[in-house]
């Protein structure tokens, strides 16, 4: 396996780039007059936003490439490894937006970083921009590459952070146009997901594996948990989270007619390794015992 290239700084990417480090928290690169990545794997330490204007050479994420399109924005999160395989005659073009976690402790941003969950997905789930959205977004990096080269002052941290956080407000706007116009793509799976939610109780997986989660079912939809998080979501109105709770409750409560069993086996059959986590599962959504719903009924 090639060895994994490290970048925990921000000046340290842009020593690969070939560019000054104006701030070593914060970077924002035009990269048509700099030079490409190494073809490698590298290791990110802060967060990063490419928006690739030209098409290249791939990338590969977790279990995928991906050949860029002209108008295509994609984001890293820290840890995590990007393979970088450039065509030889492959000159960069777009932008590129770093900035490191420190930066945004104790901000706005700080606090709802974590909201913006596509910092995780796989490339193959990249956001595919329309021209009115990638202007916007250029728009953006420029004022954030504007506010770099000004003097740093006692307002210069919240400025940039708020139009980062504007420039990602943008992106979960973007995100749900992107989840609507591919309607025909993703049609179906959360059909699919609860038709392989009852199949996961209907064997006997649970006794093996324990309670499902919700990678399990992303994993066998070839989607990253979060994309696949955000798709049933939006398809939904619940998490996945959610409908796997929902669904282990129903075969519950029918379970607890079969009074053969106890309840103690019934736990075990859908995959609680200790039984009174179930029962107090059973007890925060019903309002009852599982002994006091069998009783009732």
């Amino acid at each position: 396996m090639d060895e994994v290239l490290r970048l925990d700084k921000v000046s340290q990417f842009n020593t690969l780039k070939g560019v000054e480090t104006r701030h070593p928290l914060l970077s924002i690169i035009d990269n048509s007059t700099v030079r490409p990545l190494p073809n490698g794997r590298l290791y990110f330490g802060f967060y990063a936003i490419f928006l690739k204007e030209v098409k290249c050479g791939e990338l590969k994420y977790g279990r995928n490439n991906y050949d860029y399109e002209e108008g295509t924005l994609v984001f890293i999160g820290p840890g995590q490894v990007l393979g970088v395989n450039n065509d030889a005659n492959y000159q960069p073009k777009g932008w590129t937006l770093l900035f490191h976690p420190d930066l945004i402790r104790g901000t706005s941003l700080g606090h709802n970083i974590k909201n913006y969950t596509f910092f995780s997905y796989d490339l193959n789930e990249a956001l595919h921009l329309s021209e009115r959205e990638r202007k916007i977004v250029i728009d953006l990096m420029k004022i954030i590459d504007n506010e770099l080269g000004n003097n740093i002052d006692k307002h210069s941290k919240t400025l940039i952070t708020n139009n980062i956080e504007l420039l990602l407000n943008y992106c979960v706007r973007f995100y749900d146009r992107q989840f609507i116009s591919r309607e025909n793509i993703n049609k179906g799976i959360l059909e699919r997901f609860e038709q392989e939610l009852n199949e996961y109780f209907q064997t006997d997986q649970p006794q093996k594996s324990g309670l499902p989660f919700v990678g399990y079912f992303a994993e066998r939809f070839n989607l990253s948990a979060n994309y696949f998080g955000d798709l049933i979501k939006k398809e939904s109105g619940k998490t996945p989270q959610e409908h796997i709770h929902q669904r282990l409750i129903e075969i519950a409560k029918d379970k607890m007619f079969d009074t053969e069993k106890s309840v103690n086996e019934i736990a075990y059959e859908l995959g609680f390794k200790y039984p009174q986590h179930f029962s107090r599962m059973f007890k925060k959504s019903t309002g009852y015992t599982p002994n006091e719903y069998r009783l009732m009924n």
